[in-house]
């Protein structure tokens, strides 16, 4: 079954820019990604969209619709109203190059400032790991890089001066992974705290709400890690061992 919809989509570039009206044909089983394809093809040649896969594996179309950060080829047009008036917009977070197509680059910066895993001294074929270690962090795996995490998060979203020290949901998840990680040897959690602004998030699990893989980014990332750093700064026990040496990584209490 074949109906008209109504789409506002915004239009623009980072100077300035405004919501444009159009009506467009939807067909059975199509998703939003099909309908601004078939706008380029008929009424705006010139409108600028990320994609890729269109299999939602390659986190390309974020965008936000009707004001949700969604991606467009995972959204069904089977779930609006036929009535209903569509608006698509670019995500807020990051600074918009032309129409729906943002500029994404912070997050490559921030993914650069996490140093990368350290075996230490240990040689290849000498690195052993317990299944149970590798369950914990293979769901942060899943992550494809959709940015809608750090699309929704608000302490960028909304405040635009925090970027420089806060790394956002999706890094810090990577932060957590890699100290999870049993043979990595750098100290994560003060990587966390001090600079990646683990501080600023207040675990409102808006960034676990959109991620189109369902990662539990603030209750098996976020909060763990929280709760390292704060036995790490605050425990005295804890503190007094990592000052002279006692308690190193992954312990929470000195050596014996």
């Amino acid at each position: 079954m074949s109906y008209e919809a109504k789409f506002k989509v915004w239009r623009g570039d980072d100077g300035s820019g405004e919501l444009t009206d159009y009506t467009v044909e939807v067909n059975e089983g199509e998703v939003v990604l099909d309908i601004i394809h078939r706008l380029q093809a008929t009424q705006a040649p010139d409108l600028a969209v990320r994609w890729n896969c269109k299999a939602g594996k390659c986190g390309s179309c974020s965008a936000e619709i009707n004001g949700m950060p969604k991606l467009m080829c995972m959204t069904r047009m089977s779930t609006f109203d036929p009535e209903e008036t569509i608006t698509v917009t670019p995500m807020r977070t990051f600074p918009v190059i032309r129409d729906l197509v943002t500029d994404v680059s912070y997050n490559y910066e921030k993914a650069r400032e996490i140093p990368s895993f350290d075996p230490g001294d240990a040689k290849p074929g000498e690195l052993r790991m317990q299944q149970v270690d590798v369950e914990r962090s293979q769901e942060f795996r899943k992550c494809i890089e959709c940015y809608m995490c750090q699309n929704v998060c608000h302490v960028i979203r909304d405040h635009d001066e925090n970027k420089k020290e806060y790394a956002g949901p999706r890094f810090l998840m990577r932060i957590a992974e890699l100290e999870m990680h049993p043979a990595d040897q750098a100290d994560r959690r003060n990587i966390a705290q001090d600079d990646h602004g683990l501080g600023f998030c207040n675990i409102t699990k808006c960034c676990t709400e959109v991620c189109p893989e369902h990662i539990k980014i603030t209750d098996n990332a976020l909060i763990p890690m929280k709760e390292r750093v704060v036995g790490r700064r605050y425990d005295p026990v804890v503190w007094l061992g990592s000052k002279l040496g006692i308690v190193k990584k992954g312990q929470d209490t000195p050596s014996a």
